[in-house]
């Protein structure tokens, strides 16, 4: 099998990098100034499980020359509509591709440009960023990668992705259940961000705060109800175990990427991980005032970011 990795970030650059070091075929497509980089100092990586630096084989847009049999897209979600056009020549008719992006809106999108028969089904459990060498620093222990068919089945092309991804120095692991795991992540990502952004702080933060842990529960409990109504019901030991990650957040330093994108004033996923969320509520007459808060208050950052840049490129 051959994969082509679109990204070489903190996501992409991490699953590929373990994946080149296990033997496999990965091409990784990227950005000219991230090529020639990459080509200078090759994809590093900083983490608890063992440091790597591996020399990647890279395609830019317009080099792709083949199709791939499996395409891992790692994009942030707003890029996305570029790398649907930059990725195209790689995806033939038994292609699968299997996107780690965040929210749900990027399934609707990719079939309708591919097709619902090229797309798959994935879910990552990594936290990792790149540090200003462009270095890949993973920040926690997990290391999870679940991904599947949409519905379930255990075709030829899935199994060949659990043959490719196995043995690769991460939790690699093949889902019945891929579709009902990524309505999970989400739930658990727009709580995570919602709370940490609106609040700028940490778990524990909000917690030490007055009001805090009452907060933090509520805000999870409306996340979950508009899931469970406008896409998947949750399944009993999910909502279990992030009541319960929520409940000890005393003391806890745990923030969300979306949280730490805002601090270091980098672009933000806000519409796919918070907005669309409160478009379907708004759409199944849901309320949801808690996500309304958090939204409005990313859309501020958003509209001082953009002024900002526009101001600094004057």
């Amino acid at each position: 099998m051959r994969m082509l990795v679109v990204g070489a970030g903190s996501t992409g650059g991490f699953f590929g990098t373990r994946l080149v070091q296990a033997g496999r075929d990965v091409t990784f497509l990227v950005r000219p100034e991230r090529a020639a980089k990459l080509r200078e100092r090759g994809l590093r990586l900083r983490s608890p499980h063992g440091d790597a630096v591996v020399q990647p084989k890279l395609v830019t847009a317009g080099e792709i020359d083949g199709k791939y049999e499996a395409v891992l897209l790692t994009v942030k979600s707003f890029t996305l509509e570029a790398a649907l056009e930059d990725f195209a020549p790689a995806v033939g008719e038994g292609t699968i591709i299997l996107p780690v992006l965040n929210g749900m809106r990027h399934m609707d999108r990719l079939a309708a440009r591919f097709g619902r028969n090229a797309v798959g089904g994935c879910a990552a459990k990594v936290a990792a960023t790149l540090d200003e060498e462009g270095c890949i620093v993973q920040l926690a222990p997990f290391q999870d990668l679940a991904y599947g068919e949409l519905d379930g089945s255990r075709s030829s092309r899935i199994m060949a992705v659990d043959e490719f991804m196995s043995g690769a120095s991460f939790e690699a692991r093949l889902s019945a259940r891929i579709a009902l795991e990524m309505w999970e992540k989400w739930a658990l990502l727009a709580t995570l961000g919602g709370v940490t952004c609106l609040m700028r702080g940490s778990l524990g933060d909000i917690e030490a705060s007055a009001g805090g842990a009452e907060f933090l529960m509520r805000f999870f409990e409306e996340v979950t109800s508009v899931i469970g109504a406008v896409g998947m019901p949750l399944d009993a030991p999910f909502l279990a175990q992030t009541r319960a990650l929520l409940a000890a957040a005393k003391g806890s330093s745990l923030t969300s990427s979306l949280y730490r994108d805002l601090m270091a004033h980098r672009p933000i996923e806000a519409d796919q991980i918070v907005g669309d969320l409160l478009a379907r509520a708004r759409g199944a007459s849901l309320s949801t005032p808690l996500l309304a808060a958090a939204y409005t208050n990313l859309c501020v950052y958003q509209r001082r970011l953009v002024s900002a840049q526009s101001r600094s490129s004057d």
